[in-house]
């Protein structure tokens, strides 16, 4: 009698196959979720680390690093940056990149021939894992179209102040703004009456959303839309060469900004980014897609709660009242 052999049917492979791809589906977002949270985690550290930079500049020179640096007066926040060094690179040596800002020229334009080398390094400190764009240096080009320097990326950038607190342009169009990093800043911690708690220092601004850089405000050059922008292409899809490293508080994660939110916070972090504040701690700020919801009878812009407890906190010393659990 010839034996019968044992096996699987079809139907029984089937199901088989179909009860694997359930459990793939169902393990899938688990997996993806904690990829996140490692990023995240790891976009905190470096911002932690950024602080601690901070404050050790600070305890050398008595004040908080310049937004960035500028030798001439102020014309119009586009030409008049130079030599442009952010306040990312003059902390260069409390993260241990010595070696690095010793190769940097600061005395020369951030463009400059001399400084190519340096300014194209990417620096994992400046970069949030979740923004997966930001792996390469890029071209930064002026108003015409036209190249003017190669440098490297940042998920990052200093926070110039409120919304009227133009990244540009200031106050008053002279670059000054009433957060802590503007043209030729030099706050000292006891310039922050709002408390240091109650302060924003650098935001999270993604690189796939703002092509912004570690380097510098480079003179002529322009912030451009990063290839994951969310916003509509608007009439004002660039910004003037202090947005490179600057940013201020007015929306965050934008989606409908008429000036693609290049000048606000951003991240890939679902929900919201990470803050750095003035004393040393991260908070994870939830999404702000849009600010302004009318105009007031005298003229003023009205502001959505979110924006107005945001806006609260990009400011060093506004005289604000801010409880913290309201953000």
């Amino acid at each position: 009698m010839r034996a019968v052999r044992e096996g699987f049917t079809l139907i029984e492979l089937l199901v088989v196959i179909a009860i694997i791809a359930v459990l793939i589906a169902l393990l899938l977002p688990a997996v993806q979720a904690a990829r996140e949270a490692a990023r995240r985690a790891a976009c905190v550290n470096n911002l932690k680390q950024m602080g601690i930079a901070l404050h050790n500049y600070h305890d050398e020179v008595l004040a908080f690093p310049p937004g960035y640096i500028a030798a001439s007066r102020f014309i119009d926040g586009e030409t008049d940056t130079a030599p442009g060094w952010s306040w990312a690179s003059m902390i260069l040596p409390a993260l241990d990149q010595a070696p690095l800002y010793a190769a940097l020229n600061v005395l020369l334009p951030v463009q400059a021939l001399a400084n190519t080398t340096g300014t194209s390094v990417l620096l994992s400190t400046y970069l949030c894992p979740s923004d997966s764009a930001a792996t390469a240096p890029f071209t930064v080009y002026d108003g015409l179209g036209d190249p003017i320097a190669i440098v490297a990326p940042s998920s990052y950038a200093g926070g110039v102040g409120d919304d009227p607190s133009d990244v540009a342009l200031g106050l008053n169009n002279n670059g000054i703004g009433r957060g802590l990093f503007f043209r030729d800043s030099a706050i000292r911690i006891a310039a922050i009456t709002d408390g240091t708690s109650q302060t924003v220092m650098i935001l999270e601004r993604a690189w796939g959303v703002t092509e912004g850089t570690w380097t510098g405000a480079i003179a002529g050059g322009m912030v451009t839309r990063g290839p994951f922008n969310p916003t509509p292409i608007s009439a004002n899809p660039t910004y003037l060469a202090p947005c490179l490293v600057l940013a201020h508080c007015n929306q965050l994660n934008s989606n409908s900004d008429a000036d693609s939110g290049l000048d606000d916070g951003s991240s890939f972090h679902p929900g919201g980014a990470n803050i750095l504040f003035a004393d040393g701690s991260v908070h994870f700020i939830k999404s702000i897609p849009r600010s302004v919801v009318g105009i007031n009878p005298n003229g003023t812009t009205q502001y959505t709660p979110a924006s107005m407890i945001w806006q609260a906190l990009g400011t060093r010393a506004g005289g604000e009242v801010v409880s913290a659990d309201s953000y």
